[in-house]
């Protein structure tokens, strides 16, 4: 249901990190659209733009105009951590949902998040790797490097978690908003600090099988990012041995005062 048709604030905010998605958004929001208008409860999307150089921006501005539970917020380009730590200051939900711009997994699955995160009050989050989940065309090398680093980040930092990586993940908000109080890692890494925040705050993690489809034009490059999330998850574990982590009291704050934001107008 759109936000437009209830009163606010939503009951689901879906935040969707993007960096040079023009040509991907166009069906991933009219897909995501067609799903939330049959929800019964309402919802917003919130498009976080990294410092797009194409026409990512105006896409989303396209849609917004036949789509008001649809907003946009502008970003200079420090890293899809940086942008899902912005969208969450943003989000209006009671339930928080990160969402990769491709859509790799079938949009329907986000109300199997949305209820597990909402069942155990903590962070549900979509897994390629526990029994009941399924891998569609992705080529092998990039499996196995996956399984490599996963089995690095489970020694480091997060035993028992076998996918920390995959794009989805809901919460609800306060839990969302204390994660982001003390996120550091802007880069791809951010998905091992969140959760690591959320277990040394005692929250309950669950992994929720999915279906997920390869998308050959995949952001992450193998040697490079690789490298650098190996680098993340050795800062991380530095950062929980010293404490950075531990429950402080540290106020969520405002949205960054850098970010530009253009949203529907609704009547609450």
């Amino acid at each position: 249901m759109a936000m437009e048709d209830s009163p606010c604030p939503p009951k689901l905010s879906v935040i969707i990190p993007a960096y040079n998605e023009a040509h991907r958004l166009p069906k991933s929001l009219r897909q995501l659209r067609d799903w939330l208008d049959d929800q019964p409860y309402t919802s917003e999307v919130i498009v976080i733009d990294d410092g797009s150089t194409d026409e990512t921006t105006s896409v989303v501005r396209a849609a917004m105009s036949e789509w008001a539970a649809l907003s946009l917020h502008l970003a200079s380009h420090a890293g899809k951590g940086a942008a899902v730590q912005a969208g969450a200051r943003a989000a209006h939900g009671d339930l928080v949902a990160f969402a990769d711009a491709d859509f790799s997994m079938p949009v329907r699955e986000l109300e199997r998040l949305r209820l597990v995160a909402e069942k155990i009050a903590g962070v549900a989050i979509a897994s390629r790797e526990v029994p009941g989940a399924r891998r569609y065309g992705e080529p092998w090398y990039r499996h196995a490097m996956g399984r490599v680093f996963n089995r690095l980040v489970q020694i480091l930092v997060l035993p028992g978690i076998q996918d920390t990586q995959c794009g989805f993940k809901c919460m609800p908000r306060d839990i969302a908003l204390t994660l982001c109080s003390q996120q550091t890692i802007s880069g791809w890494g951010f998905d091992v600090e969140l959760l690591a925040i959320a277990r040394r705050h005692g929250f309950a993690i669950r992994e929720v099988p999915i279906p997920w489809y390869y998308m050959a034009n995949s952001r992450v490059r193998l040697g490079r990012d690789t490298f650098s999330m190996v680098r993340e998850a050795l800062t991380i574990r530095t950062k929980m041995r010293r404490g950075d982590y531990d429950p402080s009291g540290v106020s969520a704050g405002a949205s960054d005062a850098s970010l530009i934001e253009m949203r529907n107008t609704h009547a609450c």
